[in-house]
């Protein structure tokens, strides 16, 4: 009886400084303990990407979904909470038609917000009103996108805030985000009305196979969730999960990278900037070269429709998917994750080398490509995915079979684009080569530190530091940079500047000196290694 008090005391107190500190994106590595089965893990290093909805009550008013709360006057809050649900009513949401589309573009699971930090729940819940049966709706929307999920044979993932807004209001608490206090009996509260809703979660809609906490308090809600489905994995909460941005450098543990369509993580009919098929592809292919999954958001209109956008967008992937999938299915990091512009993935003896900016590589135009990481045998055999290489339309004695050369400056490739994907012939995205029966030129990529920056005169010292050089074939160094726009905006930013060359140091270090404009920029390290650059980890000065 000792212990089981000492406990709920124990729990408490964790409760109270969780809610009390700030929600910082990626404080996964902070959680208190990780029950995931490695088995649940690896099937998370498999899977390529899943698709992420970020949708709730606020997406009537197009705008940022449930953070618009805070700081809000008592009259926006007042009507938040008792007038949006009166008329929010999704009845064109159709889950099945999403799942479809999201495993044609290559996705393996959805991850659904179940309730966000508004506090509204998007099931038929025991514990409030303000839920998705007291709109015009009726239904439980969350049961609709679990059997849809369940149908296409997609795994269900739920996202679930325990940081919840209505509850903060109902008990005459501040919304905010940071520095509220409860006392013991209110934070007791908490921890029940959120461990309740969590009960209902997992006993009420069969398996659920993923589960994505945002928000503190994070451990009543693992607790619950992991004793009544001991098989679930718990991303955030747990693993890695870098938000709106993809890890420098590759990492061997499991991780994913929650990313929106756009700017937004809820639907935003105006003053939008969604990224391009060609960016989104590459983020997924990025994300594969390091050994991660990408977690691709999409929000729908209040109706339950996706945007045409949205919509346009999932089918390029799934179009460069359906003619790309075994580059991006069950593969493993290769020796470095890429060569300028080619990215690589591996699978057995057979590398993928994936040659993204590919807009310009015109139909029927036959390309070279030199690869320093990779080693022809005898048996080496080399093919683009999708096309047989044999035959080209409307021009049957064109050559578009694929070559090999090992040379002495490394492995010459030679292709042809030979495939119509598009009426026009312009399709735009990465072409992949597959490179069967290969070997690493590369035995090991050296290990690149990027230090932090400090001021030098009018500009910045830049250093880094190399780790098991020796003997790796690296003599020189540099540094990339570039101006930072911001945490989403990061991902439509310029392309980077390089400084010159430098040599390293017998220690393996080296530094230099840029002047650049006042402002924030992010910076990386990079080392040439048998001709490779080999990238250090992107750091931020402000």
């Amino acid at each position: 009886m000792l212990n089981k008090v000492f406990a709920f005391f124990l729990l408490i107190l964790c409760l109270n400084k969780a809610f009390a500190q700030n929600d910082v994106v990626n404080d996964d590595e902070k959680s208190s303990f990780n029950l995931n089965k490695p088995e649940r893990e690896q099937w998370l290093k498999n899977t390529g990407a899943g698709l992420f909805i970020h949708f709730s009550v606020d997406a009537q008013l197009g705008v940022v979904i449930s953070h618009s709360l805070v700081g809000a006057s008592d009259d926006y809050v007042d009507r938040f909470f008792t007038e949006l649900p009166k008329t929010f009513n999704p009845d064109k949401f159709d889950p099945y038609q999403i799942a479809v589309l999201a495993k044609l573009a290559g996705m393996k699971y959805i991850v659904f917000t179940t309730k966000h930090h508004s506090g509204f729940c998007m099931w038929d819940t025991k514990t409030t009103d303000f839920n998705i049966t007291k709109t015009p709706y009726k239904k439980d929307l969350l049961k609709q996108f679990v059997d849809a999920t369940r149908a296409v044979g997609l795994d269900v993932g739920l996202y679930f805030s325990p940081e919840d807004f209505y509850f903060l209001h109902a008990n005459h608490l501040p919304i905010s985000r940071t520095n509220v206090v409860m006392d013991a009996a209110l934070t007791k509260k908490y921890a029940d009305y959120n461990r309740r809703q969590c009960e209902e979660l997992m006993t009420n809609y069969g398996k659920i196979d993923v589960l994505f906490i945002d928000g503190e308090p994070k451990e009543v809600v693992k607790q619950t969730c992991w004793k009544l489905q001991p098989d679930l994995l718990i991303t955030r909460g747990a693993i890695k999960t870098p938000e709106q941005t993809l890890p420098g450098t590759p990492i061997t543990q499991p991780w994913l990278s929650p990313i929106t369509i756009g700017t937004a993580w809820q639907y935003q009919p105006t003053n939008e900037r969604y990224k391009s098929g060609s960016q989104l592809i590459n983020l997924l292919v990025e994300a594969r070269s390091k050994g991660g999954s990408l977690l691709l958001n999409v929000g729908p209109k209040p109706n339950g429709e996706l945007a045409e956008e949205q919509d346009g967008r999932l089918r390029e992937m799934a179009a460069w998917y359906f003619i790309n999938h075994e580059c991006i299915d069950s593969v493993k990091t290769w020796v470095i994750n890429k060569e300028n512009n080619i990215l690589f993935t591996a699978k057995g003896d057979a590398v993928y080398a994936i040659v993204t900016e590919a807009a310009e590589w015109k139909e029927g135009e036959r390309k070279t490509f030199t690869l320093h990481s990779v080693k022809a045998q005898s048996n080496t055999v080399v093919n683009v995915l999708g096309q047989n290489s044999k035959i080209m339309e409307y021009k049957p004695n064109a050559d578009v079979s694929c070559k090999y050369k090992q040379t002495a400056s490394g492995l010459e490739v030679s292709v042809v684009k030979a495939q119509r994907i598009y009426d026009d012939h312009r399709w735009p995205n990465a072409v992949v080569i597959k490179l069967d029966h290969v070997l690493p030129a590369i035995t090991e990529a050296v290990t690149v530190e990027t230090d932090d920056a400090k001021p030098a005169g009018t500009g910045f010292l830049l250093s880094g530091r190399l780790y098991d050089f020796k003997n790796k074939n690296v003599k020189r160094a540099r540094f990339a940079y570039r101006a930072y726009r911001g945490r989403v905006e990061t991902l439509y930013a310029d392309q980077w500047k390089y400084t010159d060359w430098v040599n390293v140091s017998p220690e393996g270090r080296f530094n230099t000196t840029i002047k650049t404009a006042s402002g924030s920029f992010e910076y990386k390290a990079v080392a040439e290694q048998s001709k490779v650059d080999v990238e250090g980890d992107t750091k931020l000065l402000n």
